[in-house]
């Protein structure tokens, strides 16, 4: 052990919690304990170790956990539709070691998520047809033995235990079928696993929000499945556990909301609505489109809101004794049978798609002219045509009846929107049509937007355990993405703003996420060192790990970001490019403490599913 580690090993002992992206290696918060280690003034990532499948852009790697006690790390790896397993005793040199396949479980499945504590692996198993149930399956980490498995919700796609290890929980998503014509109920599994051979499964359903679905909508919370009812629409995707054990908290992403569970009885206490961003307001600006000249244009776009809909979360008490929620706030469409000409050809029945680009939405000459090519016929069934209310969007040259200038490339035009939303009704919710004047006619064939909302915010924020906003990011993402401050590059030597917002999949690419959602935030870890809580947080798309000082859940402070893409030029899908490009699309991330890594200092590991990439990260620490 060199000096270095030495010196660190000596500060450590860290007390820690971790939510990783689908999945975690035991508690999923701090644990309450006084810190036993010194408390750092700032952190650094460094490179130290990885392993790559050399599969590109096929899910080769996503999902880590760790076990402390055999060393090893398991990472999904979607594309083999199984868990890798490594030797990580020597983290600058992980080993795969074997490969956990389900199909003695269920035939033909394939894994979501996979979560560690107290020497057990807990696995989250995908029918072969997804919209049926799933299965959850205890192996034992130190020789991969199957000790038991059970059957769960539909499409279990996140999977997690409780801090003490007694309970593992799942995140029962129920996506429906392409076509939109099966559509299980999304649930949370809630299972006892003190006697890991023997485990008992109970559920927490919505069924008793199915009913209420017009007084969720009046809150904010969004059900818009067609035909679906409330415990049909909830889709769970993550979830993080309080660090008593007592309560689950579950983003409903597509929803825009997140469920309190309560592991005792098992049940669903409440659903609490995310709201929306203002990105007319000063502090939530943001770039909306990839066609204006190459360049960066982060500003405010009045008329124009942002829905949180994250995808992983991370919990954490924070100094006060109180729960804070992480979330990364990626933005998530649903796009359900986007490959079948027949939806876009104006039959209903063959899926269900609410993307649309603004351009597209307000053409004074309604949308027509887009059938058979990306109309949703949803929105072909609801009207012929969409305008904006020119008393909201004549800053970009909107009057009555024409959109214009709002509609140009460089302005809002090129912003992926969704249509189910922001047009104007009657006190029953049904859409208030105008004529092509943009007068209100019950004989017109247009919708008329007051508002127009966007997938995702580009932003990282923290809720309290009521669900109430304590933080949000704004525009700091974006903005530091684009300043002189900002580097990338395994040497931290290429400037970030000369590739701002490009895609995890293409080669120079500036700008091209722009028009979409941005940098994605989308996997999130947390980790306490001293009496300091971090969170870690992956942008899918630009890439890289943003590091936060989250200690005051109220004032976050961004303490580094570490990108190690070197090739920003190349196109990555090829072959010979891809083994040193970098890691490009972080999905899973999992914090291990220095109490259980094996060198004595903190590491962060991340899997990237874009290079199908593990990478091994150490935490450096500055006092």
């Amino acid at each position: 052990m060199n000096k270095t580690k030495i010196q660190l090993f000596a500060l450590s002992a860290i007390t820690a919690a971790t939510l990783v992206a689908c999945g975690g290696d035991g508690s999923n918060t701090p644990s309450t304990t006084a810190p036993s280690e010194a408390t750092p003034a700032s952190l650094t990532l460094e490179k130290i170790g990885g392993f790559s499948t050399y599969q590109f852009d096929v899910s080769a790697a996503e999902i880590p956990a760790y076990d402390p006690a055999s060393q090893r790390l398991f990472m999904v790896n979607a594309l083999a539709g199984a868990v890798d397993v490594f030797d990580l005793s020597d983290p600058e040199n992980p080993t795969l070691i074997d490969t956990l396949n389900t199909n003695d479980v269920l035939a033909g499945s394939v894994v979501n998520s996979v979560a560690v504590a107290k020497g057990i692996v807990a696995v989250a198993i995908e029918a072969p047809v997804k919209t049926n149930l799933g299965r959850m399956a205890l192996y034992r980490a130190s020789d991969l033995t199957l000790l038991s498995s059970r059957t769960v919700g539909a499409q279990p796609d996140m999977i997690t235990f409780t801090p003490d290890g007694n309970t593992v929980l799942t995140a029962n998503e129920g996506e429906p079928s392409d076509d939109y014509q099966i559509d299980p109920e999304g649930s949370i599994s809630v299972i006892d696993v003190r006697d890991p051979r023997a485990p008992i499964v109970r559920t927490a359903s919505f069924s008793a929000f199915t009913g209420q679905e017009a007084s969720l909508r009046a809150q904010g919370i969004r059900i818009y499945g067609p035909g679906a009812s409330a415990s049909q629409d909830f889709e769970p995707e993550y979830i993080t556990v309080s660090a008593d054990g007592k309560t689950a908290y579950v983003t409903l992403q597509e929803n825009n909301a997140i469920a309190k569970v309560d592991i005792e009885t098992a049940s669903v206490s409440n659903v609490f609505p995310l709201g929306e961003k203002d990105h007319g307001a000063i502090g939530n600006e943001f770039d909306a489109s990839d066609t204006d000249g190459g360049t960066i244009n982060i500003r405010n776009w009045a008329g124009v809101a942002g829905l949180y809909l994250p995808d992983a979360m991370a919990s954490y008490t924070a100094t006060d004794g109180k729960t804070y929620l992480v979330t990364a706030n990626e933005g998530d469409a649903r796009t359900w049978g986007e490959d079948n000409p027949a939806y876009f050809a104006g039959d209903t029945s063959q899926g269900f798609v609410e993307e649309f680009r603004v351009k597209h939405l307000v053409n004074r000459n309604g949308w027509a002219g887009r059938l058979n090519d990306d109309l949703p016929a949803h929105l072909d069934e609801l009207a012929n045509g969409g305008l904006l209310n020119p008393l909201v969007f004549g800053y970009c040259g909107a009057v009555a009846g024409n959109p214009n200038g709002c509609r140009a490339d460089d302005q809002l035009g090129r912003l992926n929107v969704t249509w189910t939303m922001g047009y104007r009704t009657d006190a029953n919710g049904a859409p208030l049509l105008f004529n092509s004047s943009g007068v209100e006619d019950p004989a017109g064939d247009r919708l008329m937007y007051d508002k127009l909302y966007s997938f995702g915010t580009r932003s990282f924020s923290i809720f309290d355990e009521d669900g109430m906003l304590v933080f949000d990011s704004g525009s700091e993402i974006e903005r530091f993405l684009a300043s002189d401050d900002c580097k990338v590059g395994s040497a931290r030597n290429l400037n970030c703003k000369d590739f701002f917002n490009s895609g995890h999949d293409e080669g120079n690419a500036l700008d091209s996420r722009s028009d979409a959602k941005g940098p994605e935030p989308e996997g999130v870890a947390v980790g306490q060192i001293g009496d300091k809580t971090f969170a870690f947080i992956g942008l899918e798309r630009m890439g890289g790990i943003l590091v936060y000082d989250v200690t005051n859940p109220a004032a976050p402070v961004r303490v580094d970001y570490y990108n190690t893409r070197d090739d920003w030029t190349n196109d990555p899908s090829d072959p010979a490019v891809l083994p040193t490009a970098g890691d490009l699309g972080p999905e899973g991330l999992v914090f291990i403490p220095a109490k259980d890594s094996p060198t004595g200092e903190p590491l962060l590991v991340v899997g990237n599913e874009v290079s199908g990439s593990t990478a091994v990260m150490r935490i450096n620490l500055s006092f």
